[in-house]
């Protein structure tokens, strides 16, 4: 009697993990065919963006690219961080240009309305332009044309981190010195008595 107990007690355990598991997993396939989708869908924004300045700004295929690039980021990143990103108070004049941007795409003016939504994209995105330059100078035919003589003082420009400016100024107002001075000299004054 006491050999089926802990037999079906056995399995009910096995089978609360194996549950356990499975919940996991699906959600995780779910949360990775989602982010999928969300790429496939900001590449055919960007495939139908860039069909529609090479077809003489067809003001269609700007349209169709725009709204599917604005929903593929929302797809990879979720609803609530695209919209925690572009409503950041330090974003908002990117946000207001790129959106506007669309909007003038939209009304028929596709030229003014693109070149509105570059401006506004380019600061929206602008702080990721010096990981994109460090990744871009990693790969092996790209890396080679950006270390040309002329090319490479122009990646520099751009690819200059402008953050750092604003990092040491942060430092200097707070009193706070760089990182390493905030460490412990020697591993035996981190140790702590837990009681």
């Amino acid at each position: 009697m006491t050999q089926t107990w802990k037999t079906a007690k056995f399995e009910f355990r096995v089978k609360i993990v194996f549950y356990s598991i499975t919940l996991v997993l699906e959600k995780c396939v779910s949360l990775y065919w989602v982010m999928l989708i969300g790429v496939g869908l900001a590449g055919f924004g960007i495939a139908f963006l860039f069909l529609g300045v090479m077809l003489f700004f067809d003001k269609g295929l700007l349209a169709i690219g725009n709204i599917l690039f604005i929903c593929g980021l929302a797809f990879v990143i979720g609803l609530e961080r695209t919209f925690r990103f572009f409503f950041q108070p330090h974003k908002l004049r990117g946000t207001g240009f790129f959106f506007g941007g669309i909007v003038i795409v939209l009304l028929g003016w596709p030229m003014v309305g693109m070149i509105i939504e570059m401006y506004g994209f380019f600061v929206l995105f602008s702080g990721f332009l010096p990981v994109a330059v460090n990744f871009l100078r990693r790969v092996p035919v790209i890396g080679t044309i950006l270390n040309l003589p002329g090319i490479s003082s122009l990646v520099n420009l751009v690819g200059e981190p402008q953050g750092m400016k604003y990092l040491t100024d942060f430092r200097e107002t707070h009193n706070a010195g760089p990182p390493d001075s905030h460490r412990p000299k020697s591993r035996g004054s981190e140790i702590h008595k837990i009681n």
